[in-house]
């Protein structure tokens, strides 16, 4: 009997855990037989992968927060080379996370079948990136058709699947139910918010989150609030930054769509989850916010109009964008206000989410993804 395959993927923050997890177990229905390994988290594990590394704390945001993190991720790239050298993969799949993951494959043999998936964002910031890909990526699986085209106009091997979280976005209960486990009352506005999945993040953004939400509290006496928090992050941050601003907000670890599932209204940080609550088409806005020094060293490498990945696949700004000093407490619950008074505001809003689930492609991207990795490594 021919020896099962070996694939060890490679993630390191919750929105690359879920893609991962989703493409593990893909490829699993396809060839039940494949034993996968790698770096990941609670979506790669519940997949049936082997978890040498946990990916928590390895998030960062901006070039300080990385600075910190050096000598763990020096350690971990020891340890996954050292894990190739033993274990001799078929291939290795690099799912976001490209700090780590373009340095990395530099250090990779080239007869290592290597496939990136879930794109850099090469193509709003630091293109020289291209470079990198084209030299040391055998194959490029990209989430949108804009992707691909970018890809192809450089010379690098790209397929285009279409988004998975159209097959994962989905709650897990009824709104009524979810309410009622929540103490949560049925009748009143419901705003959620969600500050993020890294640490850093939520400390920037997360007392702004709840700042506004006094304010709003204010002018509207029946409205709720509820955090869907990160199970990769500790409940006593939480804890800590809601006690300082004095207001009273549910939190609900692990279970983001049943929050936006009975949310009015959202408060959301800038990425994946800005895609996850478009497509559950509920009104929101975007919260953006760094240290002053990593901002300043960032900026000026961004070559798109739009932060929110919701606004950028749409091209044009649909939804409000807050970043760095205009995320203000005050800023935002003026806009949010306004569009909770204003009905037409809210169906304007819900119709250009609807079409932004439209360009997203069609169901079965992570099947999509699993048959290109297994046609890799199967007729090398």
């Amino acid at each position: 009997m021919e020896q099962a395959k070996h694939i060890i993927i490679i993630c390191g923050e919750a929105s690359g855990d879920l893609q991962a997890g989703e493409l593990a177990r893909a490829i699993r229905e396809i060839r039940p037989r494949i034993k996968i390994s790698g770096v990941g988290g609670v979506s790669l594990r519940q997949a049936g992968a082997e978890i040498f590394c946990d990916i928590k704390n390895l998030a960062v945001l901006g070039l300080f927060d990385a600075l910190k993190k050096l000598p763990r991720f020096f350690a971990l790239k020891k340890r996954i080379l050292q894990k190739i050298r033993e274990e001799k993969p078929d291939a290795i799949i690099l799912v976001d996370f490209s700090g780590f993951n373009l340095r990395l494959a530099k250090t990779l043999n080239k007869s290592l079948t290597t496939i990136y998936y879930v794109s850099p964002q090469v193509w709003a910031s630091r293109p020289g990136r291209v470079k990198t890909i084209k030299k040391y990526i055998h194959r490029m699986i990209v989430l949108f058709k804009f992707e691909e085209e970018f890809y192809r106009r450089y010379g690098v091997k790209a397929a285009y699947v279409g988004h998975p979280l159209l097959d994962i976005v989905r709650p897990g209960m009824e709104k009524k139910a979810f309410l009622a486990e929540t103490g949560l009352a049925e009748s009143w506005v419901t705003i959620a918010l969600l500050p993020g999945s890294r640490l850093q993040e939520i400390n920037n953004i997360l007392p702004i989150m709840l700042n506004a939400a006094s304010l709003i509290r204010k002018k509207l006496p029946k409205v709720q609030f509820v955090i869907a928090k990160s199970p990769q992050v500790d409940q006593d941050i939480y804890c800590r930054l809601i006690a300082a601003s004095g207001i009273d907000v549910a939190i609900v670890e692990g279970r983001t769509y049943d929050c936006l599932n009975c949310a009015d209204f959202c408060l959301v940080a800038s990425g994946t989850a800005t895609l996850e609550t478009a497509i559950m088409q509920k009104p929101f806005v975007i919260l953006y916010k760094m240290s002053l020094l990593n901002y300043l060293l960032y900026r000026p490498q961004v070559k798109i109009p739009y932060i929110g990945m919701v606004n950028i696949v749409a091209k044009k700004k649909i939804i409000p964008e807050f970043v760095q000093g205009e995320a203000s407490p005050q800023g935002v619950s003026e806009k949010v206000l306004d569009i909770l008074q204003n009905p037409s505001n809210i169906q304007e809003m819900k119709s250009n989410l609807k079409e932004i689930a439209s360009l997203l492609g069609e169901r079965g991207a992570a099947v999509r993804a699993a048959r290109i990795v297994l046609d890799s490594i199967e007729n090398k």
